[in-house]
C-alpha cells in the first residue's frame, strides 16, 4: 500500500491528508498527537505498543474528508486482537465509502482523553485575503456556531480577544467543576497559525479539528491543509 502525500482534485489543488498535514503543524511548532502511519495490520500492532493503549485508528485518504462519515475513525482501542480486527476493518469501510479510493494506510494515534474539542480554521477571503477562525464543538462545531475571526496577521491582544468572544469561554475560564484551560499556549497555537498562513500564501483552507485545549497545554488531533495552484 503506498503513501499518497497529497492528490490534485479536478481544480489543480492539492489536498493534504491528515498525517502529513500534522508534519507541517508540528514544524510550526503546533503541538499535535503522537502518531504513526501503518500499511499492515501487524505494523498497526507494532505502533499501537510503541504509543501505549488505548489508540485511535484512522483512515488517510486524500479521497475521504470527512472521516467518521465513512466508517473510518476507531476510539478507545484497547488490545493487538482489536487493533487488527480494527485495521481491516477501517480499510474495508473505506472500500465500500468509495470503489476506487486511494489508501494511504491507517493512522494509529494516541488517545487524547483531557481538555475540551476546540477548532483552529483559516481560509482566503475574496475581499480581505487570509481569516483566522476560532470555536468551540470539535464535531459539533456547525451546530453550536460558537466561533470567532480575524484577518491574518494577528497579534497577542487579537488572540485573546478571539478566545474571549465565544460564548464558551466561561467554559475555558472554568465551569462546572473544569479547571480553567492554558489560555497562553491556546493564544499561542493562534499566532502560530496566524504566522503559518502569512507565511505561506498558497495555504488556502486549513483545518485543526479537534483541537484539545486543556489546563495541561492544547494539541490537535486532527487536521488538513489545501493547498492552492502551483505548489
Amino acid at each position: 500500500m503506498k503513501v499518497e502525500e497529497g492528490s490534485k482534485n479536478k481544480g489543480g489543488k492539492i489536498f493534504i491528508i491528515e498525517h502529513e498535514a500534522k508534519k507541517i503543524l508540528a514544524k510550526h511548532g503546533i503541538p499535535v498527537t503522537k502518531e504513526f502511519l501503518a500499511n499492515t495490520a501487524e505494523e498497526a500492532v507494532k505502533y499501537a505498543e510503541k504509543i501505549g493503549y488505548p489508540v485511535v485508528l484512522k483512515i488517510q485518504s486524500p479521497d475521504i474528508v470527512h472521516k467518521t462519515d465513512a466508517g473510518g475513525v476507531l476510539l478507545n482501542i484497547r488490545n493487538e486482537k482489536e487493533v487488527k480486527e480494527g485495521f481491516e476493518t477501517i480499510i474495508k469501510n473505506a472500500k465500500n465509502y468509495k470503489k476506487d479510493v486511494k489508501i494511504a494506510g491507517v493512522l494509529v494515534q494516541e488517545m487524547v482523553n483531557e481538555g475540551h474539542q476546540c477548532i483552529i480554521g483559516s481560509h482566503k477571503d475574496p475581499q480581505f485575503g487570509p481569516v483566522i477562525m476560532f470555536g468551540f464543538g470539535g464535531i459539533f462545531v456547525e451546530v453550536f456556531k460558537d466561533v470567532s475571526f480575524r484577518i491574518i496577521p494577528i497579534e497577542r491582544k487579537d488572540a485573546q480577544e478571539m478566545i474571549s468572544e465565544i460564548k464558551a469561554y466561561a467554559i475555558l475560564k472554568g465551569a462546572r467543576g473544569y479547571k480553567p484551560v492554558n489560555f497562553k499556549a491556546l493564544e499561542d497555537v493562534l499566532l502560530k497559525v496566524s504566522n503559518m498562513i502569512w507565511k505561506n500564501q498558497k495555504i488556502e483552507e486549513l483545518d485543526i479539528n479537534p483541537l484539545f485545549v486543556g489546563p495541561k497545554g492544547v494539541k490537535a488531533a486532527d487536521a488538513r491543509i489545501i493547498f492552492g495552484d502551483g505548489v
